[in-house]
């Protein structure tokens, strides 16, 4: 067998090729000499490592996908320590709430998403337990980290491709559930993107997104500052850089990722919720909750309807963000339901 046909079978990707079309021209994509190949325009799509490299690149002012995938391709996040195996991963995974809650609440048969995965962490951990599961990014380096694990540990539902979220490479409608956690506050037009990777979500399908929040994003800008004029010094003013339990490397990692990107904005529930009514999603959940007297449970049932409150509820619950030290980076999470008929 040649190294093509090792990528192809490797990725997976010959099993939903339906699912697939080309980044260029949006027309379907088949395998022509151990290739991807748009059966439209015809621009072929080789692969890397078994992971099938179909990003495109978008027209900008200010290039800052270029400038955040070289970042990411240096620095690539999260990284998996010692998570040799699927075990470690889970008990890893299972540690953190929300991630043990996507695990028990997303059923086994579901499709789906997760745009920006980085090294694949959240992508492998969904498909140890059998789910079809898509993990894009636009580093390489950090999908071979992915691609590396799911071989290793014989994760055949999983496939990691190199996508650009502004030119998606799936038909519309086609998932379950779509997640882009910590991935469009460092794009261009966060909005855009998020209306991009939107239209993936199915009628009744949700979409999970995870961003800075303008309010909880403050000490981390504070301390930032500091950094930048100490040298890089004084770090043990971040919580999280504090801890003796995170290994060198990984604080390497998470200072890097926290106040040296090249880019990164800043959104507030407000926003998130217009972004929602733009583009035909409802509202579901979020964390921290939207009304301030709500708090967000290690049992919570994440795609049940919660109260969207008011715009004074928003600002208390941000200003509690702002109390709380800025904890995990000033970072919220917002889920929404599309609208339309299930199916």
């Amino acid at each position: 067998m040649t190294v093509l046909q090792n990528n192809v079978v490797e990725s997976g990707i010959i099993r939903h090729l339906d699912l697939l079309i080309c980044p260029a021209c949006y027309g379907s994509l088949g395998i022509v000499n151990d290739n991807l190949c748009c059966t439209k325009c015809g621009r072929t799509f080789g692969f890397d490592s078994g992971i099938p490299l179909l990003f495109w690149p978008t027209s900008e002012g200010r290039d800052v996908t270029k400038l955040v995938k070289t970042f990411y391709e240096e620095n690539p996040f999260p990284s998996y320590d010692a998570l040799d195996t699927a075990g470690r991963l889970v008990e890893k995974s299972r540690k953190g709430v929300f991630a043990k809650l996507l695990d028990n609440q997303i059923p086994r048969n579901s499709l789906v998403l997760e745009v920006g995965c980085g090294t694949g962490q959240l992508s492998n951990f969904l498909g140890i337990a059998g789910r079809t599961v898509f993990g894009t990014d636009i580093c390489l380096n950090s999908l071979k980290l992915g691609q590396h694990f799911k071989l290793n540990n014989g994760l055949q539902t999983v496939h990691l491709l190199q996508m650009n979220l502004f030119k998606p490479v799936f038909v519309e409608e086609a998932f379950d559930i779509v997640i882009s956690n910590g991935v469009l506050h460092h794009t261009s037009d966060p909005f855009a993107g998020f209306r991009s990777i939107s239209t993936l979500v199915r009628p009744g399908g949700h979409i999970l997104v995870g961003l800075y929040n303008k309010f909880g994003r403050v000490w981390t800008d504070v301390r930032r500052a500091i950094f930048r004029l100490s040298g890089n010094r004084l770090q043990f003013l971040d919580p999280y850089l504090r801890r003796s339990d995170i290994d060198t490397a990984k604080k390497r990692i998470w200072f890097a990722d926290q106040y040296m990107n090249p880019h990164e904005s800043k959104h507030t529930l407000d926003e998130v919720l217009e972004w929602f009514d733009k583009t035909g999603f409802e509202f579901v959940n979020s964390v921290p909750k939207l009304t301030p007297f709500a708090e967000f449970s290690p049992q919570e049932s994440l795609f049940r309807v919660n109260p969207r409150g008011t715009r004074l509820d928003h600002l208390a619950v941000q200003f509690r963000l702002v109390l709380s030290g800025g904890a995990e980076g000033g970072f919220f999470v917002m889920i929404g339901r599309k609208k339309g008929p299930l199916r």
